[in-house]
Order: structure tokens, then C-alpha cells, then sequence
């Protein structure tokens, strides 16, 4: 049986290609450096639980004995606190390319449509210098450059797009000039499988993409018709300024670990358009890739995802309201420690709690509003705030009863904060 390592293996790609080249026939490794994500993605597959960036050319020749084909699906969008765009892209790259020179092993590139040296962003310049760095130091290895992926998961840009479509209300008319193509997760992973077995040349450079494109208004506009929403009445143009700005939070963001798709990487790919040519894939033997059309029949349009769609538009929302609201009710409590301590007074709680109650409180407030926006915390400093508000409840009940009878519910209003956070929790997955 053929074996076959898949970089990246967890991925919205890697996976996929995993999942084909196992019913090609192939005993199939992934490689990933989360073993929290290639449990999540597939708990009975084969991993190897590795960085990429940080193998040596002696490591990967340990990794590639017995091994026919090395996938390599592993990607960043941008630089931020888990990723470095020229190690991933460029330096693992060479690296398993001269480990794997000698070696009877094909190297099949998972790239993008469009990627040049000369590109405007790092994502794309990153990409082009690995393909380079990949062609120059071995001759068995097959470069395949999607467009726009579809897939009936939804990560990344393809859940920009299903969010977008399913804004309430209102069609959002943004980067009007901008030609997108698109392609199938199935057309990817069917090349993938046909370069593995060997049908596809060696030194193959060529696009996955359907024949046409459209504009990014139009792309929206019909994957909210393929949602089932119904067509809406506004269409809301939203200016360049705003996209900008988006950009730059969303960058920032990237620096707590989120890993949003629209930093200003994303949104400058879709600016210059995502386009490709089918040609070299065609003159490769390749089959054509399926039209917009017949894409958007392929996947499901389900319940569950226009309940995805809306739900990716809320939990941002949900975070953003939970760190805010956290941390100024922190903030107020430490800048009017008496008046917040009189409260306490007033319903005759023990003196010598009233102080270290408050402040503790307030500092941990604060913590938690803090700790929600940091990604590889937001799930535990969620459950925190469950916790401490349960026990703001108790302590509510023990201390100050009559706060419960108080007109304004000050108690009361601490169950939709936590029944927010348990929404947090649940939605935010751990990869």
C-alpha cells in the first residue's frame, strides 16, 4: 500500500485530502502541530505531531522513509503570535525539498492562483518563494494553485462569505471591482489523488479553478440565494475607509492569537481578485473544475448552515460585548471603591469581607475581560465568568438578600451575562 504524509493535516484542505487519498487506496499519515486539532479533525487517523517550520533536513529524511507522497496543505494567512509566514511558507519548504531530493517521494505543493514574488501581500510573495524554492531542488513535485475554495465546512474566507450572505436585512456591497473565481473542494482533492497516483506530470504548475469569474457583490449574492435567505430590499455599500479599518482590528486581533480572515491580507487578496487559468491544468490531463453553479449544487444548503452563518456573525459580537461589559463593571467598582463598598454597607454585610470582596472582585473582573480576548484563553475565561458570576449570585444570597428585591434586578441581570458566556464557550472551538 502506497503511504502518503499530509501537512497541515487537520486544515480545511489537509483533511480533505486525507480523507481521498485514503479511499485512493493510500495508508495516509497526518502532520500538524496541534494534537488537541488532529484529534478534533480525526481521532483514528495516523499524526505526526510536529511544527513544520521547525524540522531539520535530518528529521524530514526520518519522517519520508517509506513514504510516496508528501501533501503539503499547511498554511498561514498572515504573520501573527502563532505563525511566521516565512518559516512556514518558505524555510519548511526548502527544507523538506532537499531532504526529499534524493529520496523516491513526490512533493505535491498545495499553493494559490496568483502568487508572484512581485505580489502585494507577504501571504503571496511567502507562497511564491516556496514554490520557487520547492521547483529548484526537486524535479518530482507536482504545484497546484486553487482559487477561492467552497467546501461544504466553512473556514476562513468561505465563512466570510456565508456570514456576509447572511446578514439580516441587508445585502453588503463591498469591493465591487473585484473578480472572484472559485473551485470546489472535491476538484482539489481529485487532483491532489490523480497527481499522487503518478497521472499528472512532474513539474506540473497549474490553477484549480472554474472557467469564469464574477464580482464579489454577485458571489454573495448568490451563495445567500443557495443559503435560502430571501432577497433583501437594502443593499448597504460600505466604503473603503471601513474595510480599512476592519483590517487593522482584525490585524490587531491577530496578535491575540485570533486568526480572522479579515485581516488586511484577506481583504487585500480580495481586492486585487482571485483569479486563475485553467489552462496548464487542462494541458496537464487534468479534468475541468466545476462551475460556480455546480459547486453551490454540490453542497449542502442545510439548516445548519444558516444557523452556522448567523452564528459566525454573532460570536464576535458575544466577545466583544462580554470583554467590554466585564471590564467596566472592573474598571467603575476600582474607580469608586466607596461608593461600591456602601452597598455592601448598607445591607450590613461582615465589615471585614466588604473590602476584599470588592476589590478581588473588581480585579478579577477585569482579568476576565481581559483573558475573553486572548484566543488560547477565551474558552476558560468564558467558563470563569460563569463561575464567578455563580458565585457573585451565592454571595449575593449569604451577604445582601435584599439585592435581590432591589427594583433594578442587579442580581437578576447576571444571567444572560452568564448564559452569554456559556454561548461563548460552546461556539469557540479549540484549534
Amino acid at each position: 500500500m502506497p503511504k502518503a504524509v499530509v501537512l497541515g493535516g487537520y486544515g480545511l484542505i489537509g483533511s480533505a485530502c486525507m480523507r481521498a487519498l485514503a479511499q485512493s487506496g493510500f495508508d495516509v499519515v497526518g502532520l500538524g502541530r496541534s494534537h488537541k486539532a488532529a484529534e478534533i479533525a480525526d481521532a483514528t487517523a495516523q499524526w505526526i505531531i510536529r511544527d513544520i517550520s521547525t524540522i531539520s533536513v535530518a528529521e524530514w529524511r526520518e519522517i519520508l522513509v517509506n513514504v510516496d507522497v508528501v501533501v503539503n496543505a499547511a498554511g498561514a494567512l498572515q504573520d501573527g503570535l502563532l505563525d511566521d509566514l516565512e518559516a512556514i511558507h518558505v524555510t519548511a519548504i526548502a527544507q523538506l525539498a532537499q531532504a526529499a531530493a534524493d529520496l523516491p517521494v513526490r512533493v505535491i505543493q498545495i499553493s494559490a492562483a496568483g502568487v508572484t514574488e512581485q505580489s502585494s501581500t507577504a501571504f503571496f510573495r511567502t507562497k511564491a518563494r516556496g514554490d520557487a524554492a520547492l521547483m529548484s531542488s526537486l524535479q518530482n513535485c507536482v504545484i497546484l494553485r486553487p482559487t477561492l475554495l467552497l467546501a461544504p465546512q466553512a473556514y476562513g474566507g468561505t465563512a466570510v462569505l456565508r456570514a456576509a450572505a447572511a446578514i439580516p436585512f441587508v445585502h453588503p456591497v463591498v469591493l465591487p471591482d473585484a473578480q472572484i473565481q472559485t473551485v470546489h473542494i472535491d476538484d482539489v482533492t481529485a487532483a491532489v489523488v490523480l497527481a499522487a497516483n503518478g497521472k499528472i506530470p512532474a513539474g506540473t504548475i497549474a490553477d484549480l479553478t472554474e472557467p469564469e469569474a464574477q464580482s464579489l457583490p454577485d458571489l454573495i449574492a448568490r451563495i445567500r440565494a443557495w443559503q435560502g435567505w430571501p432577497t433583501p430590499r437594502v443593499s448597504l455599500r460600505l466604503p473603503g475607509v471601513s474595510l480599512s479599518a476592519t483590517g487593522r482590528i482584525a490585524d490587531l486581533l491577530g496578535l491575540l492569537g485570533w486568526r480572522s480572515p479579515l485581516r488586511t491580507t484577506a481583504l487585500r487578496v480580495l481586492s486585487d481578485g482571485v483569479r486563475g487559468d485553467p489552462k496548464a491544468w487542462d494541458a496537464a490531463g487534468g479534468p475541468p473544475c466545476r462551475a460556480l453553479e455546480d459547486t453551490l449544487r454540490a453542497l449542502p444548503s442545510t439548516r445548519q448552515e444558516r444557523l452556522y452563518a448567523r452564528a459566525y456573525l454573532a460570536l464576535p459580537i458575544a466577545i466583544g460585548v462580554l470583554a467590554l461589559f466585564w471590564l467596566l463593571s472592573g474598571v467603575i467598582a476600582l474607580l469608586d471603591l466607596q461608593r461600591t463598598m456602601a452597598v455592601l454597607v448598607d445591607q450590613n454585610a461582615p465589615r471585614w469581607m466588604i473590602a476584599p470582596s470588592v476589590i478581588g472582585g473588581a480585579v478579577a473582573d477585569v482579568l476576565l475581560g481581559l483573558a475573553i480576548l486572548y484566543r488560547p484563553w477565551t474558552k476558560r475565561a468564558a467558563l470563569g465568568m460563569m463561575a464567578l458570576s455563580g458565585a457573585y449570585l451565592l454571595g449575593g444570597l449569604a451577604l445582601a438578600p435584599a439585592l435581590w428585591s432591589d427594583p433594578l434586578g442587579p442580581m437578576i441581570k447576571v444571567f444572560p451575562g452568564i448564559v452569554l458566556a456559556l454561548m461563548v464557550w460552546l461556539m469557540v472551538e479549540d484549534r
